[in-house]
């Protein structure tokens, strides 16, 4: 049950996807807490517009479990309880995906026509950007496919990963990574599952995420990412963190909205 409600947030510059708007993942594990202050639950975060970096941002609430973030009469987002349901593949092998990293698109030059001559897809991203001067270092690159449950289409799904050193500085006060920072690992990775088949997905609409755990900050970990179907312009892509046993500590749902 929700302890407090929340009036505001703020999305600090830091945490940027696109170089003026929020990173999708972080904004969606911080509006996530408005209704899931422990971050125990499963919640649903629709993205309605870019997300505004510095300034406040107003938490307008429906239930204890849902509400909408808003500026003024802009709506941002809205964010309710979701109990989704999604099957799990088994994490690729470390070592395989230890070998694929240098393939990863965080790496690749003149991938974003609107940053050229710049390293990456998202250059700057919190989550994937090697010039982000304080990123998380999540650079997902393809490994083998591996066909989870029952794809709509004829191809199997395509799955990309990364392996995760996480840091201790980033610990909070129980010396676990911040929820956010989970939510975000998920984000560009499944993104990239599409890139993988050559697909732009443009930006991220929803997102739905699960902590059943959060990892002790310092531990390595590996995020896995997988397309799951195609209906439209809405690309469906799941997204999960392992440690090296094969134990899932969060999992994720994204929608992106397509240019093809």
């Amino acid at each position: 049950m929700l302890a407090k409600r929340i009036n505001s947030l703020i999305v600090e510059e830091k945490f940027r996807g696109p170089p003026v708007s929020g990173n999708g993942g972080y904004v969606g594990g911080l509006f996530s807490t408005v209704v899931d202050a422990a971050g125990s639950g499963s919640i649903e975060v629709t993205l309605r517009s870019p997300i505004p970096l510095d300034q406040p941002l107003q938490v307008i609430y429906h239930t204890d479990t849902s509400a909408n973030i808003v500026q003024g009469e802009t709506l941002i987002a809205e964010v309710r309880e979701d109990d989704f349901e999604m099957q799990l593949p088994s994490p690729p092998d470390w070592s395989l995906v230890e070998a694929a990293a240098p393939d990863s698109f965080s790496f690749g030059e003149n991938l974003n026509d609107l940053l050229v001559g710049r390293q990456g897809f998202h250059p700057i991203c919190f989550c994937c950007g090697v010039e982000h001067e304080d990123g998380l270092g999540v650079y997902a690159a393809p490994v083998a496919s591996s066909v989870v449950g029952e794809p709509s289409n004829a191809n199997p799904n395509t799955m990309v990963a990364a392996i995760w050193p996480t840091k201790r500085a980033w610990a909070d006060e129980s010396g676990c990574i911040p929820i956010e920072y989970l939510w975000t690992a998920m984000d560009c990775p499944s993104q990239f599952a599409f890139l993988a088949d050559d697909i732009r997905t443009g930006l991220l609409g929803r997102i739905s995420a699960r902590v059943h755990e959060r990892p002790v900050a310092g531990e390595t970990l590996m995020v896995v990412a997988w397309t799951i179907e195609v209906q439209g312009k809405k690309h469906f892509a799941g997204s999960a963190i392992f440690d090296r046993a094969g134990k899932c500590y969060s999992e994720a749902k994204t929608v992106w909205i397509g240019t093809q």
